[in-house]
């Protein structure tokens, strides 16, 4: 449609044109203005701030004078064999997401930056522990609302849409607010009779009554200068035109016309005053009447506010709260602090303090402080406490031994974290060598110290009942990793996700890894049952009655009491021999994996267009040798935190009537993988079901091709009286798993209804170890 210009129209252009040109010339700050506005519309842009939305499409050369600036993320392409056609449609994605698409078994995973993808690749690498938490500062502004409300300083005035009315804020009434309260209104008669203190003892009043209830209220600074208004000098307002005929003729002009027009009277703008200024408030005597009588009562008070709200993490906002009183506000001039609500009308310049709407968060288990965990972090002074009480009461004069075995045991979950977080780190700032050699050798020490030190705890003690809660301890590792991590991951992620697909491919490999480990793990206890003698406990038949059987019980294989020569000559080159076939089959699964067949995976890193130039803009939560220090540390406070385990069990074998086995199948297998179970379960949240299968296989395979050899060439130098031969119990558990795991793994796909009859298994072995009859030896 043609528009035709009337001689008025170019008149207004012309009008429009000069006004443009004159306020281009007087104003200098025009073009950095037109910037800011550029700059905005490249914040509008979807490729970089809208993770939702597409990134995979490039711009035509022909947009490039538009002012959208294409920053994509780095992507990790997942080709599973076959090529994308058509059909294949850019998802919406979100960071660490698997999407499958329909027809092809392509699957795209976009990461933050060029550190963040080579982790993301490292996961999916066969054998490598896998880790959800990112190793890299993501910037706050990329985050979404509820995470950049964890992060703040509680001191913005925003609007708040609902009531501050909620069930934390009441909860914080009766776990913190009445008795802060108390504690403010019993100090404020202490200051008032001090006489020079009553300015404290009129903010101690203030404070009592914001304590109560401090939601929706603000603390702020006032300023020494009064806020006045001023005119501009030169602008006067058009007044409004009425609409008559007259007036929409000039309407068409005045339309072009600035707002403001130039005043030719002058109007004088009033100086605002100037106040001298006063003096310092540390200057004062009632100052440090203040911090003598009052100060301290309340450093105690709200130090242990802080302490009790943090460690409860979902009420960390009170910590923050209480830590900006105590370090900022209580140490100001009592006169400058007003509290009052933040849609008062101020008649002079303030600085908000502090500004609370909510005791309680539940997101706060995102809270994560140098990329730690909230929980991981609480969790820390607990293996000091640990250690403390472990070394300085073993005559468990204060503390009883089953106290100090649950304290030793819980310590090692943060340790796990810790470890964890340290290899993921060093992976993904190291080529692929260090990052297998990191992986394999830090990857099993959590377990590796309690089983070492167990092992040798128990040959110290004569006894073999230690050897035997090793046994059940890698069974239930097995077990728990073939059965239960993968089954709560299918239940949690099919609740979300409705059916779940993954690459039976790759699971196929890790299943037949499993199964050529299971084999020759359990091969030596095969070949007792083969060639060992029958020995009953306790046989007996009825006097004078020699036609009656004998009723035997407690009939056990037997291959060290009967001919020891079976155990030196045959048993034990078998063990040898199977301690270095189990290393040699997973470093040919990571050749098979890696190398020749490396398209099962093909992990494909893609920096996008012009990825690079912004893989510098990242900030590593460790570096390199802070994580190799962190994991040195954690090391030997593991070490010393299985040390004490092992030293606390004995009285619960002894003494308890729950089964030795169901304790190693439960508490000393599975309490070392929760940080695993939480990779696990968060992988399948975001539609990652392969990573959650990948955590229990990894596993489970690193138990029986690395952590079993080591610990036989650990008792070939150092004989401590391990054999690699397992009870029935263990072989027939261990052996129906893997089969059940291989039969739901093979169509790849999964739901919850599959991830239920997993879980069901596990606990079905886990009532029959619970039932079972304690080993012999115990």
């Amino acid at each position: 449609m043609s528009h035709r210009k009337t001689p008025g129209d170019a008149e207004t252009l012309r009008r429009r044109s000069t006004v443009d040109n004159s306020e281009s010339h007087a104003d200098p700050e025009q073009p950095h203005q037109f910037l800011r506005r550029a700059s905005h519309n490249e914040r509008i842009c979807p490729g970089h701030h809208h993770p939702d939305l597409a990134v995979a499409e490039t711009p035509s050369p022909d947009a490039s004078h538009h002012f959208c600036h294409y920053t994509p993320k780095c992507l990790i392409a997942v080709h599973r064999g076959g090529q994308c056609g058509p059909s294949c449609r850019s998802t919406p994605l979100r960071y660490g997401e698997e999407v499958w698409h329909d027809g092809t078994t392509k699957t795209t995973i976009r990461a933050e930056n060029e550190v963040e993808a080579n982790r993301e690749a490292n996961n999916y690498k066969f054998g490598f522990r896998k880790w959800k938490g990112n190793v890299t500062e993501r910037p706050i502004q990329d985050r979404s609302d509820i995470v950049k409300e964890l992060y703040s300083d509680l001191s913005t005035v925003k609007p708040q849409a609902g009531s501050v009315i909620t069930f934390g804020n009441i909860v914080y009434v009766f776990l913190f607010g009445w008795w802060i309260s108390l504690i403010y209104f019993l100090i404020c008669p202490v200051m008032f009779f001090t006489i020079c203190g009553a300015p404290y003892g009129k903010l101690c009043w203030r404070m009592t009554c914001f304590f109560i209830w401090p939601f929706g209220k603000s603390i702020e600074k006032a300023s020494d200068v009064m806020r006045t208004c001023v005119k501009s000098p030169n602008c006067e307002a058009i007044p409004e035109e009425t609409d008559t005929e007259d007036s929409k003729d000039l309407t068409r002009v005045k339309d072009s016309a600035p707002i403001l027009v130039s005043s030719p009277v002058p109007i004088e703008t009033p100086e605002p005053e100037v106040r001298p200024k006063k003096r310092s408030h540390w200057c004062r005597f009632s100052t440090y009447v203040w911090l003598l009588l009052g100060y301290p009562v309340l450093v105690v008070v709200h130090s242990l506010v802080c302490v009790i709200s943090w460690l409860l993490v979902f009420t960390i906002p009170v910590a923050k709260m209480n830590a900006r009183i105590l370090g900022t506000i209580l140490l100001m001039a009592p006169e400058d602090i007003h509290i009052q609500t933040p849609d008062k009308t101020r008649g002079y310049e303030t600085k908000v303090l502090l500004c609370c709407y909510r005791a309680f968060n539940v997101y706060y288990y995102k809270y994560t402080v140098q990329g730690i965990n909230i929980f991981a972090l609480n969790l820390l002074p607990l293996v000091l406490v640990t250690l403390v009480i472990g070394y300085t009461d073993r005559g468990h004069r204060y503390f009883s031994a089953e106290t100090c075995f649950a304290l030793a045991i819980t310590s090692i979950i943060p340790l796990s974290y810790y470890i964890g977080m340290g290899i993921a780190s060093i992976s993904a700032q190291s080529n692929f060598a260090v990052g297998a050699v990191v992986n394999a050798t830090f990857g099993s020490i959590t377990e590796m110290t309690f089983y070492i030190t167990a092992l040798l705890q128990g040959h110290r003690a004569g006894s073999k009942c230690y050897e035997e809660i090793v046994k059940a301890a890698l069974t239930g590792t097995l077990l728990g990793c073939i059965l239960f991590i993968p089954g709560i991951c299918m239940v949690i992620g099919g609740i979300k996700h409705r059916e779940q697909r993954f690459n039976s491919r790759s699971a196929g490999v890790s299943s037949a890894l499993l199964f050529i480990s299971i084999g020759g793990v359990f091969a030596p206890t095969l070949f007792s049952k083969t060639y060992g003698n029958l020995m009953c406990e306790s046989c007996t038949n009825t006097p004078g009655n020699a036609s009656a059987p004998f009723m035997c019980k407690d009939c056990h294989y037997d291959t060290s009491e009967t001919d020891p020569h079976l155990v030196l000559s045959h048993i034990e080159p078998l063990v040898y021999t199977i301690s270095v076939m189990l290393p040699a089959a997973y470093l040919i699964g990571l050749i098979f994996t890696l190398k020749t067949h490396s398209h099962i995976y093909d992990i494909h890193i893609s920096d996008g267009h012009g990825g690079h130039g912004h893989a510098g803009h990242h900030v590593v939560h460790w570096s390199r040798w802070r994580a190799l220090a962190v994991l040195i540390v954690a090391t030997l406070l593991m070490a010393a935190c299985a040390d004490l385990t092992t030293e606390n069990i004995q009285p619960i074998v002894a003494h308890s009537s729950i089964s030795q086995y169901f304790i190693g199948v439960t508490v000393l297998a599975m309490v070392p993988e929760l940080p695993e179970i939480v990779n696990g379960i968060q992988f399948a949240l975001q539609n990652n079901i392969s990573l959650s299968l990948e955590v229990g296989s990894c596993i489970a395979v690193q138990v029986c091709m690395i952590q079993i050899p080591l610990l036989i060439l650990f008792n070939a130098f150092y004989d401590v009286g391990f054999v690699l031969v397992f009870s029935d119990i263990h072989l027939w558990a261990s052996i129906f798993s893997v089969i059940l795991v291989n039969y739901i793994f093979m169509d790849g796909k999964c739901d919850y209804f599959q991830g239920t009859a997993l879980v069901a298994v596990y606990l079905i072995l886990l009532a029959v170890y619970f039932f079972a009859p304690s080993p012999r030896s115990c």
